[in-house]
């Protein structure tokens, strides 16, 4: 997609699994219009993964929601790093 210049990276760390946060993450970065994957980390029950890219600012905006979460679950700490899109996604998922 063109202006997805800018690839997000956050692991989420807290209470992140059975609240929603994935379908949470899935309906804000698609209204953000941004492409990516979240998935919970199958090795850590308090870790989700995050991967997104599309513009800088809507990405701020999606780490801002991803900072709270939805209802339900408790954000203890959030891992972040910024790169270059490899525009490899078409759309946002939910992966396994």
């Amino acid at each position: 997609m063109p202006g997805n210049d800018t690839r997000l990276n956050v692991i989420v760390i807290g209470r992140v699994q059975g609240v929603g946060f994935r379908m949470f993450v899935q309906h804000h970065a698609t209204q953000l219009n941004l492409v990516g994957y979240v998935r919970n980390d199958h090795t850590n029950r308090r870790r989700l993964e995050v991967v997104a890219e599309g513009s800088k600012e809507n990405l701020e905006e999606l780490l801002r929601k991803l900072q709270i979460g939805p209802g339900g679950a408790r954000v203890e700490d959030v891992q972040v790093s910024w790169g270059h899109s490899q525009d490899g996604f078409n759309s946002f998922r939910v992966t396994a």
